[in-house]
């Protein structure tokens, strides 16, 4: 009887090591492979912006960058596909995730910043990772449940390679399908994954995402208050942008059915845009911008709501990218304007609005925790924990993936199970 105990043990045991060794192999795999293209998609978007930046008037070649995206997407038959919606989706149900989906978003990206439109880079992060861990777990020949995990741990690899933030990448994926449930089968295998994309980069010779921050306030009654008040703006805010983003893209469907139309009249728009503002801050991902807010503590006034329009009309005319790093924008600038308002240091108010508004339109308030600390060290933990908390609660329940699920309420436990809006 001992001894038949000791064996089905031993054999218990043996499972799970067995298991941890076959997803170290295929989370190391897709982290590698992941690695690779987002290393390459890196350099290739920070080419198209250094190139946009020498020369700006590139912005006269949107329409035409516009018209070849969608003929690449319909030349595929993707141009109904949701992109990152659709990524999310195929981690909930057994959707496929087709190849083709990698190669045309790498080219429609860099397309669409090479001409100045405004968007980031991290949609495109998920739909490329998405794209290459579905298929590498088909070569495997892994089972739906699987294929779930190893879509994750492509949106992992891929969001590590792009901001240098591997613990951020893998506890986001986890948790943005189903905002109340984390996935934690999927834990060991994102972080490999994640940490295997980290590794290639830095040995690719890229720099993660770091910010630092000049002052950094101490934590008092005030600061708290003032934290409480600049993270409240930045939910609503977040709703704002989230809400525009949505019927930007349904109204210009409907006004402009073809989307051969639809593209051209949204880059004309961003070309007008452009040369009426007088500024070029508002095409492209604004990196620079993000630094100027943060670290030297410097926005204009109005930058924030530019963006929103910017960003708005870009993706909802069928541009190709991302809306994470304009969040970014948006938060920091927002952040930096009110700071001066309410007498909080302008740079870390910033770096404040930064986290509150990823929380506000991802609905990830620990994915929002971590990414402070790898983007600006962990001083200022417990202000960026309560600005997530705060948005994450006072955001409702809007998200810039319509095909994100809330599961629990955010007023109390309750399940809900609901889409967000």
């Amino acid at each position: 009887m001992i001894k038949d105990i000791a064996i089905e043990k031993m054999k218990s045991a043996s499972n799970y090591v067995i298991t941890f060794l076959k997803w170290a192999l295929i989370s190391i795999i897709i982290g590698v492979v992941g690695g690779c293209v987002g290393a390459l998609f890196h350099m290739s978007v920070n080419y198209a912006n250094i190139i946009f930046t020498m020369h700006d008037w590139f912005v006269l070649f949107l329409p035409i960058g516009g018209i070849i995206i969608v003929a690449m997407y319909k030349a595929c038959k993707m141009l109904e596909n949701k992109g990152t919606d659709s990524i999310i989706s195929s981690i909930r149900n057994d959707e496929k995730v087709p190849i083709s989906l990698a190669p045309l978003i790498f080219v429609s990206t860099v397309i669409t910043h090479l001409c100045g439109g405004s968007a980031g880079r991290e949609g495109a992060a998920l739909q490329l990772g998405g794209s290459i861990g579905s298929n590498i777990g088909r070569l495997f020949k892994l089972d739906e449940k699987d294929i779930h995990m190893v879509v994750m741990c492509g949106m992992s690899a891929v969001f590590s390679a792009l901001f240098g933030t591997p613990i951020t990448a893998a506890v986001f994926a986890l948790g943005v399908t189903s905002v109340g449930i984390m996935y934690y089968s999927a834990l060991v295998p994102c972080l490999m994954s994640s940490l295997a994309a980290f590794l290639v980069t830095r040995f690719a010779g890229l720099e993660p995402t770091q910010f630092a921050i000049t002052v950094i306030p101490q934590t008092g009654v005030i600061t708290i208050l003032q934290t409480i008040l600049i993270s409240a703006l930045c939910a609503e805010l977040s709703i704002i942008f989230c809400t525009t983003m949505h019927y930007t893209a349904r109204y210009l469907k409907i006004w402009f059915k073809n989307p051969y139309i639809r593209v051209v009249v949204g880059a004309l728009a961003i070309i007008a845009l452009t040369y009426l503002t007088g500024s070029r801050d508002y095409n492209g991902s604004g990196m620079d911008i993000i630094e100027h807010a943060v670290v030297g503590g410097h926005a204009k006034g109005w930058a924030w709501a530019l963006k929103i329009v910017f960003t708005a009309i870009t993706i909802g005319a069928g541009f190709k990218g991302g809306e994470i790093v304009p969040t970014f924008f948006i938060g920091a600038t927002f952040g930096c304007v009110v700071g001066h308002l309410f007498g909080l240091n302008p740079g870390f108010a910033a770096a404040i609005g930064m986290i509150a508004m990823f929380c506000g339109v991802l609905n990830c308030p620990i994915a929002s925790i971590v990414l402070s600390i790898e983007l600006f060290g962990s001083k200022g933990f417990i202000l960026f924990a309560i600005a997530a908390g705060v948005s994450y609660m006072l955001s409702g329940y809007y998200g810039l993936y319509s095909s994100q699920k809330i599961m629990y309420s955010k007023l109390k436990a309750e399940y809900i199970n609901k889409d967000t809006k």
